[in-house]
């Protein structure tokens, strides 16, 4: 779909961290723009046996088996059918062998978002009833709530490793 290297390449000026945004089953958020790759149209993955629900399958990207997650099954949200809107966000993850390459599904990509230090806020200790270990933070900016996700928590990446080691069917 599109290439975001000219986004991330971008500066504010001012300090803030630019997101990429997303919309996931109706909310709002956000991944850091130095970890987006690319952004591509939904394609159906080959699917990998007896791996996890929210692992869809790899696809080949250039020669590289990509990983396929839907983060509305990694989230626990309810499902829907994928439209045309719906698209794979492939990041850059920080894994035990070096970097691999991901990709996340997801509702819709809204827009890069500038965030400074003063609209970030801690994720909230909810006494253990959400997981927000891969929540880095809140954002409130231009009368919305943004949710910061850290990347490398929120993809298992030894499980990605063992995966991208096998080949695509």
């Amino acid at each position: 779909m599109s290439d975001t290297k000219d986004l991330a390449s971008r500066s504010s000026g001012d300090g803030a961290e630019q997101y990429l945004t997303f919309l996931l089953a109706g909310q709002e958020y956000g991944i850091d723009i130095l970890r987006v790759q690319e952004i591509k149209g939904w394609d159906k993955p080959t699917r990998i046996p007896h791996s996890p629900d929210h692992v869809l399958g790899v696809i080949n990207l250039r020669g590289a088996v990509v990983p396929i997650i839907d983060l509305r099954m990694r989230f626990g949200v309810e499902t829907a059918p994928f439209g045309p809107t719906t698209v794979v966000i492939v990041v850059r993850v920080n894994g035990q062998r070096g970097e691999l390459t991901v990709g996340v599904v997801v509702d819709a990509v809204c827009e890069v978002c500038n965030v400074s230090e003063s609209e970030l806020r801690p994720p909230p200790d909810v006494g253990g009833s959400i997981d927000s270990d891969f929540v880095k933070g809140l954002a409130m900016t231009d009368k919305r709530m943004l949710i910061l996700l850290s990347v490398d928590r929120l993809i298992n990446a030894s499980l990605l490793e063992q995966i991208s080691e096998q080949k695509v069917a």
